[in-house]
C-alpha cells in the first residue's frame, strides 16, 4: 500500500466518521424534539405579543444579549437574540412576510435546545465557534393581520435597494454590523408548490440565491450551496423526495440576492406543505432539526468537504398541486357528455381577529389534468357528475340544523339549505351542506374555473358521492376531511 493511497484512505475514513457522527446528531435532535418545542406558538396565527413573554425570558436570561435592534412602522419592537462566542457570525432572520411563521416558530424551539442543559458537547461546539443571532419577526405589522406585505403596503423582500421600510433597514444595518459568514432566510411557501415532475409535496426548499445576472458560483455563493446540500440529506430522512430547489434568476431588488453579493453565505429556506400537517407543526419541528444540523457542520466546518455538484440534483419547484384532483369524471352539457379533470383549491379566508380561518374553495383548472396530482386524488371514471338541489323546508335557525342527518340530505341531492335568519358573526356552515338565504337566488350551475365546487357525484344513477366546497364525501362511509361549507346571504 503506497503512502498516498494510505492518506486517502485514512481521509476517507475520518470524513465517513465525522458525518456518521453529525447522523447520529440529526436523529436525536428528531427523537428528542418535543423536550424544546415551545408549545406557546402552536398554530401559524402568531403575533408580536405571543413573542413579548418569550423573548422577555431570554432578556433576562444571562447566557442570550437581547437587543431592540429596530421598529416596524406601526411601532413594534424587533427583536435581535444572540448567543454564543464564536468567531463565526450565522445571523438568521423570519417572517419577513408577516403570513409566513412556521420558521419563527422553529427559532423558538432552537433557542429553548440552547437554553438547555442536553447536548452539551454538541453545543459546546457550536457555541465555542459560533455566535448565533435571531431576528425572529421582521414583520410584526404584517403578522398582526396575516398578511404578506407590510403597512405600507410593499414587499419587504423587495427593499434591498431602496430601502424604504423601516423593517429592510433594520435588516440591512443587522447584516451589515454583524458582517455575518452564514445568513438563514426563512419564508414560508404555497402548499401548492410541488418537487419536479413527482405528486411529492415540496415540504421544504432551498435555495442559494445569485448574486448577479450570471448566476456565478463564488467562494460565498459555493458555501450556501454546500451546506443546503447537507440539510436536503436531512429532510430526505423525514420528508423522502418532499424537497425542491427555488429558479436561482437574480432579482436585484430582493434581500436574499444582496445579502450574498454583500458577502454572507446565504441559504433560502422555504415550508411548503405536508399532507394533513394545516397547521405545519411537522414542518416546524424539520425546520429546526435542518437547521440545528446546518449550524452544527458550520460549527464543525465539515460542510466544506460537500461538492456543489449535488445541489444541482435536488429537483426544481414546481406548482401542480391540488388539494383535491377529481379525475376523469362525466359532465354533461347541452345534451352532450364530456371527460374532465378538475382540480381544486381550498382559499384560506381569515377570521375577523386573524387568528383563525375558514375554506372558500375554487376550481382553479380543469380539462386535461393528468400532468397534475393532488394530496387528495379521487378517479371518477363511471361517475357523472350532477348539481345539487335546495331543500325545500326554510329553517327558522342556524340552531335547527341539529334536527337534520346531513348525510341522508346529501343522498337526496340536497346541497343547499335556506335559513331565515342567519347571523352576520357566523362565516361558515358547520355541516356539509351550503347555507343559504331566503332572498339568495342560486345562479344556474355550471362547471367552470373560479366558481366554488359543490356538486354531487352518481354512478348508475346512484348519488355515492358530494363534493361541497372542495371537500369529497363518501356518502356510503362517511369518509371526508370536510372542515366547512359556505354561506350565501
Amino acid at each position: 500500500m503506497t503512502y498516498k493511497y494510505l492518506i486517502v484512505l485514512l481521509l476517507i475514513i475520518f470524513t465517513s466518521k465525522l458525518f456518521a457522527q453529525q447522523e447520529d446528531i440529526t436523529i436525536s435532535l428528531y427523537d428528542t424534539y418535543d423536550a424544546y418545542k415551545e408549545r406557546t406558538l402552536n398554530k401559524r396565527r402568531i403575533k408580536h405579543e405571543d413573542l413579548k413573554p418569550l423573548i422577555t425570558e431570554y432578556r433576562n436570561n444571562h447566557k442570550f444579549d437581547v437587543i431592540t435592534a429596530g421598529n416596524s412602522i406601526e411601532g413594534r419592537t424587533l427583536s435581535l437574540i444572540s448567543i454564543g462566542k464564536g468567531e463565526t457570525d450565522v445571523f438568521l432572520w423570519s417572517q419577513m412576510h408577516g403570513n409566513e411563521p412556521t420558521a419563527t416558530q422553529a427559532i423558538f424551539d432552537i433557542l429553548n435546545f440552547l437554553d438547555s442543559d442536553d447536548f452539551k458537547d454538541e453545543k459546546e461546539d457550536i457555541l465555542n465557534n459560533l455566535r448565533l443571532h435571531f431576528l425572529p419577526m421582521l414583520n410584526p405589522d404584517g403578522a398582526e393581520v396575516f398578511k404578506r406585505r407590510n403597512t405600507l403596503g410593499i414587499d419587504i423582500n423587495r427593499d434591498a435597494l431602496r430601502l424604504q421600510s423601516p423593517e429592510g433597514q433594520t435588516l440591512k444595518r443587522v447584516r451589515d454590523s454583524l458582517s455575518a459568514n452564514f445568513g438563514f432566510n426563512l419564508h414560508d411557501q404555497s402548499t401548492y408548490y410541488n418537487a419536479e415532475r413527482t405528486d411529492k409535496p415540496a415540504t421544504i426548499s432551498y435555495l442559494a440565491p445569485a448574486y448577479n445576472y450570471e448566476k456565478d458560483i463564488n467562494e460565498v455563493r459555493g458555501n450556501a450551496m454546500k451546506v443546503i446540500v447537507y440539510m436536503n440529506d436531512i429532510i430526505q430522512k423525514y420528508a423522502q423526495g418532499q424537497v425542491g430547489r427555488y429558479n436561482d434568476d437574480f432579482e436585484p431588488r430582493a434581500f436574499g440576492d444582496n445579502i450574498q453579493k454583500w458577502g454572507t453565505s446565504t441559504i433560502l429556506i422555504e415550508s411548503g406543505g405536508y399532507p394533513g400537517d394545516v397547521e405545519k407543526q411537522e414542518i416546524r419541528k424539520l425546520n429546526y432539526v435542518s437547521i440545528l444540523s446546518a449550524i452544527y457542520t458550520i460549527a464543525k466546518g465539515n460542510y466544506r468537504d460537500i461538492t456543489l455538484d449535488d445541489y444541482e440534483k435536488i429537483p426544481q419547484n414546481d406548482r401542480k398541486l391540488f388539494d383535491l384532483k377529481i379525475e376523469e369524471v362525466g359532465y354533461e352539457l347541452l345534451g352532450s357528455e364530456y371527460i374532465l379533470d378538475l382540480g381544486i383549491q381550498r382559499p384560506e379566508v381569515d377570521m375577523k381577529d386573524h387568528n383563525d380561518f375558514w375554506y372558500s374553495s375554487r376550481i382553479v383548472d380543469q380539462g386535461d389534468l393528468s400532468t397534475y396530482y393532488g394530496y387528495e386524488t379521487f378517479n371518477a371514471n363511471g361517475y357523472i357528475l350532477k348539481p345539487g338541489k335546495v331543500y325545500p323546508k326554510t329553517l327558522k335557525s342556524i340552531k335547527e340544523l341539529d334536527m337534520l342527518d346531513p348525510m341522508e340530505l346529501l343522498k337526496s341531492g340536497y346541497t343547499y339549505i335556506r335559513v331565515e335568519h342567519l347571523e352576520k358573526n357566523i362565516s361558515k356552515s358547520p355541516i356539509p351542506l351550503n347555507l343559504i338565504s331566503t332572498n339568495y337566488k342560486i345562479p344556474k350551475f355550471n362547471l367552470i374555473v373560479g366558481k366554488n365546487p359543490t356538486f354531487l357525484l352518481t354512478k348508475d344513477q346512484k348519488i355515492e358521492k358530494a363534493v361541497i366546497n372542495g371537500f369529497l364525501i363518501d356518502l356510503n362511509t362517511g369518509n371526508s376531511n370536510f372542515v366547512n361549507a359556505m354561506i350565501y346571504r
